[in-house]
């Protein structure tokens, strides 16, 4: 069985965040290419983003820490701790208003 703190994850993913030039820091905490669930847990210093994007299956974003903002053509939603947010089947991005850390889940699409 696999058991990994995402509390301390987020702690140490922020923090390469913060000193990347990037801006951002990510871990796969579950899954990959050989599995159809991935989950990824992505730190994003205040400011940063992951530019617009495609995304490869079903997906939802947990924000574990921070604020984030996931921008959809001219849609726009928020999300704090605790919230979910299901990503939608259209081109996004994701920018942090403040330092933040989320837990992406997706699902990927299978041929």
């Amino acid at each position: 069985m696999q058991q990994e703190s995402l509390t301390a994850l987020v702690r140490r993913h922020l923090a390469a965040a913060t000193s990347a030039s990037s801006g951002r820091s990510a871990h796969t905490v579950y899954g990959g290419r050989e599995h159809v669930l991935r989950q990824t847990l992505i730190a994003l210093r205040a400011g940063a983003s992951l530019s617009e994007h495609e995304s490869p299956g079903e997906a939802t974003l947990q924000v574990l820490h921070g604020r984030v903002t996931l921008v959809a053509g001219s849609d726009r939603w928020s999300g704090t701790p605790g919230y979910l947010i299901a990503l939608p089947d259209a081109r996004h991005g994701l920018e942090a208003v403040e330092d933040s850390a989320v837990l992406l889940t997706v699902a990927m699409a299978t041929t």
